[in-house]
């Protein structure tokens, strides 16, 4: 890793100049030829500062710290054996070495190459270059290098408006506009009115001029999408597929479906009608064409903490960054560390320690700055955790405070404003946040099973790698630099297992999503489900030449809901859940009506144009039962289309393949995550279409699917009457049904598929639920040992340490419940615990830590005016003593008596404890399950009151 050659590679191997990896005179790799482990150079702190920004040169002309004479000093810490000495001891090498020029080779402003005739490769991402006028499509070919189309189409921003274009042409603040350029004639078909229009195309020179010429027509439509997306639906194009740049534009590559393939597809979907065939056929390339491949590094960045809970603010970027961790595809691993005053090594080495990882020891902080970002500036793809909130904005304004030229830097921050984080893309590579990723709840609940609550690296990595992060007890500032490497390293470590696990499945996915939604990398991995199907739709109304109605006319041509909410702030009815009994019960059977309403959008050829219809050609129109809403079935709906379709080829084609043995194993995997993105999509549709913020909302169509929903599962509830079935509780779209009978459990399915083309399917079968009584609110374990929490207190965030553990010990008895006999020892056993539990808060038993409840601060605390929530009390109580606190700090305080009620946890004494608080939160986390166990909180706790007295 010499830094005498230019390029990314520079970052793997060796160069012609500086020092190398092994401290000799140029070479080296990625590990250190001795076999003792880590070598490690440390620029000591002598001679002047040379420094070079830019991208480098032979030589290694980069950022350098300090020059200094060269030398080289060895010690061992913990262990024998040396350098260079072919093994032994297991210790820990450190080398001092000067004139270290690591990174040089690497350009701060790398740009991507434009792609060449005939250049071939995947689409990622598309962009507006206000510098060139025009769109610029990013693609990764098979170099793994990227590079850049610049558009030969001439292609400009534009919104539609019903104005003639000679009374546009009378609007001067319209055609007077420096940004107007010309009109256009076009002609559109109109799927709300039934007929076609034509229009005028307001041709504008920059994608701005269209924010601000729309509201200058009485009606404007298409004026409120994002031009680059524009770009996409014009020109067709698909991101996640290949392209070949050629002539005047972009052409498909891949897209080939051979004549035996589209009989067989044919086939499969026998019974659907012709423009559903045909869309079926044109789909297949899209699942089967492999993923792009490329080189990908995820970092992770420490910054110095003056104390526990203090989250630094990426916009003042007031401390030092101390470390820089990168792991990549590859296998390297490396950390940027800064050598402070007062940090020390440290005798004693972790376990953990990262023994094959390149470590760079700086004396200054703004060479180990600027060489961070220059490993950021030449991936291709580079992943973070939270680095659109945090990382990247941190690294760009401490670059700045060190004295950086901005211009220098490759960061671009778009979007953004009022709460939204913006996107920090970069020069020559893309950037995946996964923190943004798995906080999409369609991803978290449809593809990871609500396997995580909660969006932590720490909780995501147990849940999806069953890894944690190191556990620190104070801040990383105090730690050791071998801890801090150790911590630092696991952090960019887990980040990229994020991205690759299961064989890159959640890459795959992402890849996939691209394909679905039509939308390039960025964006699809940091929006909202809602966002992935208004693109899909959006590209097919661009492809059948449809208008895309605005949402104002939409729910204003088709009426409003005919139902009453029973939930309160709800426009119309939901689904139906039967109210549970209190107890437990063994024997549960969970029947789950299988994609539930985007089959019912497919089989009721629900769609926005479809529903109480204008003109309904044919006059095919059924009556929706319970509501009265009206459905043209002699026309296909696009909605019911496009979610019908995914849906049959998952359960038609991909789900069977992804099962298939006499596929090969790496296409059994390929064929499991498309059936898992089509999942993700079909499951998440029907809450984007009963959203009222989704641009497609129309009420009538959201409340026909809940009101046939709900007749559809009435039915069904009285057929298992009849055949016997015992149905203790339902919710949404699942049965729980006691001890049912194999043959009544079969007839009942049957009935559900013949009456009502629905799969009623086997979800879990519990050994025993306790229901407290309360809908969504029970415990369950499985056949297989696996426990089902649903709504009790006691996992819900913010709560107590302690509590949190005891409850987790306690479920732990349940799970070895296996019979009703031992259900009653269970009961025992558990109010033994919760008196000891009772004891232990009376006795003061539990320390500061254990108490202590973490909330993170929202906003400053002057912006809270109408209230003052408990950790914002707590954390005006820091501010009083001289401890800043900002927006993003978590808050650690424990409840204390007195007027405030709680104190933080640096300012507090186990003895200020509000004991009778915590038995309060405690009854409160544990009484439901209680109730479903049927039992009393003052059937537990009185007993121990009564001790107490006895023992007093």
């Amino acid at each position: 890793m010499g830094g005498g050659s230019a390029g990314r590679g520079s970052s793997r191997g060796g160069g012609s100049g500086g020092g190398s990896v092994n401290g000799g005179s140029g070479g080296g790799g990625r590990r250190g030829d001795g076999g003792v482990g880590i070598e490690v150079f440390l620029g000591l702190l002598k001679g002047p500062e040379e420094r070079s920004e830019g991208s480098g040169g032979s030589g290694g002309g980069g950022v350098v710290g300090r020059r200094v004479e060269r030398r080289v000093e060895e010690r061992v810490v913990e262990g024998g054996g040396s350098a260079g000495s072919g093994g032994g001891g297991g210790g820990v090498v450190v080398r001092v070495a000067g004139d270290v020029r690591r990174f040089g080779g690497l350009s701060l402003t790398r740009e991507p190459e434009p792609a060449g005739e005939g250049f071939v490769g995947y689409l990622l991402d598309v962009y507006y270059d206000g510098g060139l006028g025009r769109a610029v499509v990013k693609l990764v070919g098979s170099d793994g290098g990227i590079r850049v189309y610049v558009d030969r189409t001439g292609h400009m921003p534009y919104f539609l408006t019903d104005l003639p274009p000679d009374k546009v042409r009378g609007l001067r603040d319209v055609v007077g506009h420096p940004g107007f350029d010309h009109l256009e004639v076009v002609e559109k078909f109109d799927l709300l009115r039934w007929t076609r229009r034509k229009l005028t195309k307001i041709v504008v020179k920059t994608p701005d001029v269209v924010r601000v010429l729309r509201g200058k027509v009485p009606r404007a439509w298409e004026a409120n999408i994002k031009y680059h997306h524009n770009y996409i639906y014009d020109l067709g194009l698909v991101p996640g597929m290949r392209y070949r740049v050629a002539g005047r534009g972009l052409e498909p590559v891949g897209f080939e479906v051979s004549r035996d393939e589209e009989e067989w597809i044919r086939g499969v979907f026998r019974g659907e009608d012709e423009e559903t065939l045909k869309l079926a056929v044109a789909w297949l390339p899209l699942f089967e064409e492999a993923p792009p491949s490329l080189e990908m590094v995820a970092f992770d960045i420490e910054v110095f903490t003056p104390f526990k809970g203090r989250i630094p603010e990426a916009s003042e970027a007031a401390y030092p960054v101390i470390s820089v961790s990168f792991a990549d595809s590859g296998g390297w691993r490396c950390v940027l560390l800064l050598a402070r005053p007062g940090a020390v090594f440290g005798d004693r080495v972790p376990s953990e320690f990262p023994g094959d990882a390149f470590i760079e020891i700086y004396d200054s902080e703004r060479a180990l700055v600027l060489d961070a970002i220059r490993i950021i500036a030449n991936y291709p793809l580079v992943v973070s955790f939270n680095g659109d909130a945090f990382d990247m904005p941190y690294l760009y304004n401490r670059a700045l405070k060190l004295g950086v030229d901005r211009r220098l830097l490759p960061f671009r921050f778009t979007g953004g404003g009022g709460q939204h984080v913006p996107t920090v893309k970069l020069r020559y590579g893309l950037h995946i946040d996964l923190y943004r990723f798995y906080n999409i709840k369609a991803i978290q609940t449809y593809a990871f099973g609500n396997a995580y609550k909660e969006f932590t690296l720490d909780a995501i990595a147990q849940a999806l790698l069953g890894e944690k992060k190191i556990a620190i007890e104070s801040t990383v500032s105090d730690l050791t630099l071998a801890e801090l490497v150790t911590y630092n390293m696991r952090d960019a470590d887990l980040t990229l297992k994020l991205i690759s696990f299961d064989h890159y499945l959640p890459w795959k996915l992402m890849v996939l999503l691209m394909r679905i939604s039509k939308l390039p990398l960025e964006d699809v991995t940091r929006s909202a489900v809602s966002a992935w199907i208004k693109s899909l739709l959006y590209w097919e109304h661009r492809r059948r030449g449809y208008l895309i109605p605005t949402r104002e006319e939409v729910v204003q041509l088709k009426g409003e809901v005919r139902s009453s909410a029973i939930i309160k702030g709800k426009k119309y009815q939901g689904a139906i859940v039967i109210d549970p009994p209190s107890g437990v019960f063994f024997n549960i059977v969970v029947l789950d009506f299988a994609s539930l309403y985007p089959t019912i959008i497919k089989r009721w050829n629900l769609s926005y144009e479809t529903v109480n219809p204008a003109y309904c050609p044919g006059g095919k129109l059924v009556e929706v039962p319970g509501v009265g809403h009206k459905v043209c079935m002699s026309i296909r709906g696009l909605t019911s289309m496009i979610v019908g379709l995914l849906r049959d080829y998952r359960v038609r084609i991909y789900k069977r393949k992804a099962k298939d043995k006499s596929l090969s194993e790496d296409e059994r995997r390929w064929y499991n995550v498309v059936q898992a993105a089509m999942k993700v999509y079909i499951n998440a549709s029907y809450g984007v279409f009963g959203a009222e913020s989704f641009p497609l909302y129309a009420p009538p169509l959201a409340e026909s699917v809940t009101a046939i929903g709900r007749y559809s599962i009435m039915q069904t509830l009285r057929r298992a009457g009849e055949l016997g079935l015992k149905v203790i509780y339902g919710d949404t779209d699942s049965l729980f049904i006691w001890s049912p009978p194999e043959e009544a459990l079969k007839e009942l399915q049957d009935y559900v598929e013949r009456e009502f083309g629905l799969e009623l399917e086997v979800d879990k079968v519990y050994k025993f639920v306790t229901f407290s009584g309360l809908k969504k609110n029970y415990v369950g374990v499985t056949t297989e040992g696996k426990i089902v929490v649903k709504g009790l207190q006691a996992k819900k965030r913010n709560t107590p340490e302690f509590l949190k553990k005891e409850f987790k010990e306690i479920l732990d008895i349940l799970v070895a419940i296996s019979s009703p006999e031992e259900f009653v020892k269970a009961r025992d056993a558990i109010r033994e615990k919760l008196r000891e539990v009772y004891r232990k808060l009376k006795n003061y038993e539990y320390n500061l830590d254990e108490l202590a409840i973490r909330m993170a601060l929202g906003k400053r605390i002057e912006e809270y005016t109408k209230n003052m929530p408990q950790h914002v009390r707590a954390a005006l109580q820091l501010k009083q003593v001289g401890i800043e606190v900002l927006p993003g700090d978590v808050i650690t305080f424990v409840k204390v008596r007195g007027r405030e009620g709680v104190k933080p946890i640096q300012l507090a004494k186990l003895l200020e404890v509000d004991v009778d608080k915590y038995v309060d939160h405690m009854r409160s986390s544990f009484e439901q399950l209680l109730a479903a166990l049927n039992m009393s909180w003052d059937e537990v706790v009185g007993a121990s009151r009564l001790e107490a007295f006895l023992l007093g």
